[in-house]
Formats: C-alpha cells, structure tokens, sequence
C-alpha cells in the first residue's frame, strides 16, 4: 500500500517536474521572441518615429490646406449664395420687364388699332372731302364758263348796243361833213374820200 502511494506520487512529481519543464521551455520561448520583437522594435522604432513625424507634418500641412480650403470653400459659397440671390433679383426684374414689355406690346396694339381706325376715319374723310372739293370745282368750272359766257354776252351787248351806234353816228357826222365839203366845193367827192366815207359806213 505504501508502495503504490509512493509510486503514484513519484508519478505526480515527475508530471509536475514535466510541467514545469515545459513551462519552463514556453516562458524561456516566450522570453525569446519578446527578445527578437523588442529588438526588431528598437530597430523599427526609429522609422515608426520618422513615418510619425512625416505623418505629423504631412497632417499639419494638410490641416492648414484643410483650413485654407474651408475658407475658399465657404468664400466661395457667399460668393456663389450672392451671385444666386442677384440671379434671382435679375428673374425677378426679368419677370417685371416681361410684364412691362408685355402691357407696352398691349398698349402698342390698342394704338395700332385706334391708329388704323383713324386712319380708316381719315380716309372716309378725305374720300369725302375730294368728293366734294371735286364736285365744287365742277360747279366752280360750270359757274366760271357761265360767268364768261355772260361776260361776252355783255360785251358783245355792249358793242352793239353801244359801240355800233357810236360808229353810225360818226358816220353818219362824217357823211354829213363830207357833203357839206362837197356842196361848199360845188363839186364831186374823190377816190379817197369815197373810199374814207365807205369805210366808215362799213365800220
């Protein structure tokens, strides 16, 4: 009994040394890489501290392009807000210049109408108005031909009534003359004064 108690705590020692061992072998392991990462990190660490610069300078610079273009950006925004607010203020005058050009194109037509209608007035007017200046010109011309007509009348009237007997009486006084001439000479009249007497007779 004694034997196999003792044979079964030698068998646990040796487990146990085993274990040990072998915890031993995996620290001592463990102890190893450690060893190599923290040589392989001594030796990386350098770089890390130049990529950390590099990439602190690099965030730096892109922090301050960053800013910069943060402000173009947001100057850029009030530039494209008010280009966007005097594009609308422009529709909008756009839309009242429509409006007006509109009510202007609208007043324009009524004119043209009422110019059109005048103008149709006009011609009734003026139509009318030649017409009658025509007419009266005719009765003008008819009252003018008359009026000479009476004038001619009235001279021819005149020169018969007036001048014909006037003649006759110099004529006449002439005939008369002329015999007395003749008696008072005791002879006949010649050529001439027959001819003188003729005329006058004629005339």
């Amino acid at each position: 009994m004694n034997d196999i108690l003792l044979a079964v705590l030698t068998f646990f020692v040796f487990l146990s040394a085993v274990a040990m061992c072998a915890q031993a072998g995996m620290l001592f392991g463990i102890w190893k890489t450690m060893k190599q990462l923290q040589g392989q990190a001594t030796s990386l660490l350098p770089q890390a501290r130049s990529i950390l610069s590099k990439a602190e300078a690099t965030l730096d610079e892109n922090r301050q392009s960053i800013a910069d273009f943060t402000a173009k950006a947001s100057e850029l925004a009030t530039k494209v807000n008010e280009i966007a607010a005097k594009a609308t203020e422009i529709a909008g005058k756009a839309t009242e210049i429509t409006g007006k050009a509109s009510e202007i194109a609208g007043k324009a037509n009524e004119l043209m109408d009422s110019g059109k209608a005048q103008m149709a007035k006009l011609d009734v007017v003026v139509t009318d108005a030649s017409g009658r200046a025509r007419a009266q010109l005719e009765r003008a011309e008819l009252v003018v031909d008359d009026t000479v007509t009476r004038i001619h009348q009235s001279v021819t009237a005149v020169h018969n009534g007036v001048v014909r007997p006037i003649r006759e009486v110099q004529a006449l006084t002439a005939g008369v003359k002329a015999a007395v001439q003749h008696l008072a000479r005791g002879g006949r009249p010649s050529v001439a004064d027959a001819r003188h007497d003729e005329e006058m007779f004629i005339g």
